[in-house]
């Protein structure tokens, strides 16, 4: 079981993973290891006090891998999910396992959809985000931006043209939704 000292069982013998597995175990003979000389085994120290860490307290529904039994011990609870961001994220920790594709794109597409939550949640606010200036828009035209990009041989120049488009795309959509809410509240009145 994770987070306790027992080192869990092998599914296999030694010499069954040997046989299937060219190469497997190069490093269990000590005289192969190049930390042997540091590394002290004690297995009576595990260096904790516990034989299973204390649990942190669930206060919300935390996602969980599908891979993992249960939720770690400590997790972080700074930004818990909200809104559609955070329906996207539970449905891929739900369906998706970490190593399939799908689970981490629509963890990026949350991200996303988070950045335009916040944009839009900023123009409720009596003072809402200022996107030339926190975005770096205005240091680009006074401290020499496109001198900096061009001719010092950057790997990132391929990308440099979608630049405003992922900084501007979600201002443009949020005053888009804004102006088609104002305009169908006018026609009401």
């Amino acid at each position: 079981m994770a987070y306790t000292p027992d080192k869990p069982e092998l599914p296999e013998s030694v010499d069954e993973l040997r046989a299937r597995i060219p190469g497997w175990g190069a490093d269990l003979d000590p005289k192969d290891r190049p930390s042997v000389p540091q590394e002290v085994f004690d297995p009576e120290f595990g260096g904790a006090h516990w034989e299973f860490p204390e649990r942190q307290p669930e206060l919300r529904p935390r996602e969980r891998s599908i891979e993992h039994a249960m939720l770690t011990p400590v997790f972080g609870t700074s930004a818990p999910p909200r809104g559609l961001s955070g329906v996207i994220r539970r449905y891929s920790y739900a369906t998706y396992s970490e190593g399939r594709a799908a689970h981490w794109l629509l963890l990026l597409a949350a991200d996303r959809v988070d950045v335009l939550e916040s944009a839009l949640r900023s123009f409720l606010t009596t003072r809402p985000d200022n996107p030339i200036t926190q975005t770096g828009v205005r240091g680009e035209l006074t401290h020499h931006g496109l001198r900096s990009r061009l001719g010092h041989n950057r790997a990132d120049v391929a990308h440099h043209p979608l630049d405003p488009v992922i900084v501007l795309a979600p201002w443009v959509i949020g005053a888009g939704i804004a102006y088609v809410v104002a305009r169908r509240l006018t026609r009401r009145s």
